[in-house]
């Protein structure tokens, strides 16, 4: 098992922060590594979302929506062809620090066969999509 956190802090109210994550067609205007999701955040609900790690090749998963706690946390977890192989608990938290100010914390658990194999790129490629998603996710928020 490997788990990957990252974290931002971000000037708005946590229900701007949430507003932002749920509104999924925009995604492709802002978002440089979840590049689309289609579907509800509504618990047991099934996404299609594509991931496009830096440096790395597009990704469509079908993730299933464990947690859609609004302005709190929002949480699927997908499997890469067959489960076991290479699954994902995919985790965005928003955390307030102030009425105006929220800690995003953006992880992944993953698990399976080929983590041992994966966990270099886990590491960087995927670490680096994280942290220029939450750098794109402070700009829109701090600029609505």
């Amino acid at each position: 098992m490997n788990v990957l956190t990252t974290s931002i802090a971000i000037d708005v109210a946590p229900s701007v922060v949430w507003q932002i994550l749920m509104d999924f067609p925009a995604y492709p205007d802002w978002n440089p590594f979840i590049r689309s999701i289609q579907g509800q955040a509504l618990q047991g609900a099934q996404l299609v979302a594509r991931l496009q790690p830096p440096g790395g090749q597009a990704m469509t998963f079908k993730p299933t929506v464990l947690v859609a706690e609004p302005e709190r946390e929002f949480r699927w977890r997908g499997q890469l062809i067959l489960p076991g192989l290479f699954d994902g608990e995919h985790r965005f938290q928003i955390q307030p620090l102030s009425k105006n100010q929220v800690k995003f914390i953006h992880s992944e658990q993953f698990s399976g066969l080929l983590v041992p194999l994966l966990a270099k790129s886990l590491d960087t490629n995927v670490r680096e999509g994280f942290e220029a998603m939450n750098q794109a996710l402070k700009a829109r928020a701090e600029a609505s």
